[in-house]
């Protein structure tokens, strides 16, 4: 009965309307197989480093409810991993061998941000069960998202759609425990996680600019102003003399013996 109303609240997880405006995108970045595979490993470890962060919020509770909670909640993750890592196992297994990298997006698509390398030490209940709904009702929305544009993919959809469930139930139980732990000050601890998810945003977002524009500014170095000064060079290159040319100062010096 639990698992059959997890399922249903998954089928109802809808894809936020920015992850809906950028549809084309998110087809884009998972229409190659060889970096669907790539990403899949990727959230593997997110969802295996999540696992780790919980396991050690549930030594650190002294509530008995959140820590049978915690401790579920981190071995879902762990079979998340499992479960992303063997799916991409067999893609790579079954594609052609290949040298060339394959770029990932990884800030166009991201996966599950987990606890986003929050110091669950300096967190109270409070605060990491607020971090933790909006982090898993963002990847419930995501990976929603992804479901969908993996049509032409249906075992690593079917993969997605059982993590789904999951998802569901954690962005539920994070939420009601949150009432439950907080009854008077759950607005103010949803707001102050929304601002340090902002935060981590923008600096994430700030270091793939800074990578982009990095790109741009040694492809212009290279392809611009390098030709610029082997041009140059040419052209003071035709001007020299050929052979050795010997230069004469115009007043020897006695106490040099260049002069």
């Amino acid at each position: 009965m639990v698992a059959s109303s997890e399922a249903a609240r998954a089928a109802h997880v809808d894809p936020s309307s920015l992850d809906k405006v950028l549809y084309p995108v998110h087809w884009w970045v998972w229409s190659d197989a060889r970096r669907r595979a790539c990403k899949l490993l990727r959230f593997a470890e997110t969802e295996a480093d999540g696992g780790r962060d919980l396991a050690r919020a549930a030594e650190l509770t002294h509530d008995a409810l959140l820590r049978r909670l915690f401790l579920r909640h981190a071995m879902d993750e762990q079979r998340h991993a499992e479960l992303f890592r063997a799916r991409a196992r067999a893609m790579l297994l079954s594609l052609p061998s290949r040298t060339t990298a394959t770029v990932e997006a990884n800030w166009l698509a991201p996966g599950e941000r987990g606890l986003d390398d929050l110091a669950v030490e300096r967190e109270t209940d409070g605060s990491l069960l607020a971090f933790l709904h909006l982090s898993e009702r963002a990847a419930a929305e995501r990976f929603a998202m992804y479901r969908r544009v993996l049509s032409c993919d249906a075992a690593t959809q079917r993969v997605f759609t059982e993590i789904l469930r999951d998802e569901a139930f954690h962005m539920n139980y994070t939420e009601a425990q949150l009432k439950r732990v907080c009854p008077e000050r759950y607005g103010l601890c949803l707001a102050i996680a929304r601002l340090s998810r902002l935060g981590k945003g923008y600096l994430r977002l700030a270091v793939a600019l800074a990578g982009i524009i990095g790109t741009l500014m040694l492809v212009m170095q290279y392809f611009v102003v390098l030709p610029l000064f082997a041009l140059a060079a040419k052209r003071a290159q035709r001007r020299e003399r050929v052979g050795w040319i010997e230069r004469r100062s115009r007043r020897g010096s006695f106490t040099s013996q260049y002069g």
